[in-house]
């Protein structure tokens, strides 16, 4: 299932740009343009909130503080004031964040995922295992088993393997694996994603033949399947 996104903000051109860049990281969004709308939408259930301050009617302080005790999910403050008594004032009222406009899309992705990424953490009751049929993951140990044999994974093939398995039915492309797991700044480029998931399936393959839950979307990337996926990957 996508992580739902609201955008809440009364410039259009703003809601456009990051609405479409968060859609084409493959998150699923939806927008408000003033306080009303925002308190209406929150009732979504969204995965993070994105929160301008200055809006028509109600501004995003009054918002946060009244929606704060119907929605857990990470609040983002986007604002032109950069004021240190604005940024206090967002995280008194239940803001876990605060972001001066202008900002770097990517620097905006990078703290959507943090938040996200603990969240979700935090979603699976804080347990260090998650299980698959009789395949095992541990998120702490970095280990993954079969039955009560471990399966032994590089760090990078084992994040790989995390990531999707996180994300159970969500289509990621080889760029999104790249980034999401070497890095921003890593050397080299998203053709190793490839070569790592080619291991990764050999590896499953060696433990059991019909052990392959990563599946290939051809033309987009690759997802993970809750249930083995008996086909046969090239």
């Amino acid at each position: 299932m996508r992580e739902k996104i609201l955008i809440v903000d009364d410039e259009e051109d703003i809601v456009t740009f990051i609405k479409d860049y968060f859609e084409d990281e493959g998150y699923e969004v939806f927008t408000a343009s003033n306080g009303a709308e925002a308190m209406e939408a929150s009732k979504k259930e969204p995965d993070l909130i994105l929160l301008d301050i200055m809006m028509p009617d109600f501004d995003g302080f009054h918002v946060c503080k009244k929606i704060r005790d119907q929605v857990s999910c990470p609040i983002i403050f986007l604002s032109a004031r950069q004021a240190e008594s604005d940024r206090i004032k967002g995280l008194g009222v239940g803001g876990d964040d605060y972001i001066v406009k202008p900002f770097s899309i990517k620097e905006l992705k990078a703290r959507v995922e943090a938040h996200i990424r603990r969240e979700r953490r935090v979603s699976i009751n804080n347990k260090s295992k998650i299980n698959f049929g009789k395949l095992t993951l541990d998120l702490n140990g970095y280990e993954i088993y079969y039955e009560d044999k471990q399966i032994l994974l590089t760090a990078k093939e084992f994040e790989i393997v995390e990531l999707l398995a996180l994300h159970p039915g969500q289509v990621f492309s080889k760029e999104q694996i790249y980034e999401k797991v070497w890095g921003y700044d890593a050397e080299g480029d998203s053709s190793t994603v490839a070569e790592h998931i080619k291991k990764i399936r050999a590896k499953f393959i060696a433990v059991n033949q019909n052990l392959n839950h990563i599946s290939t979307v051809w033309g987009v990337g690759y997802k993970w399947e809750k249930v083995v996926c008996l086909r046969k990957h090239l």
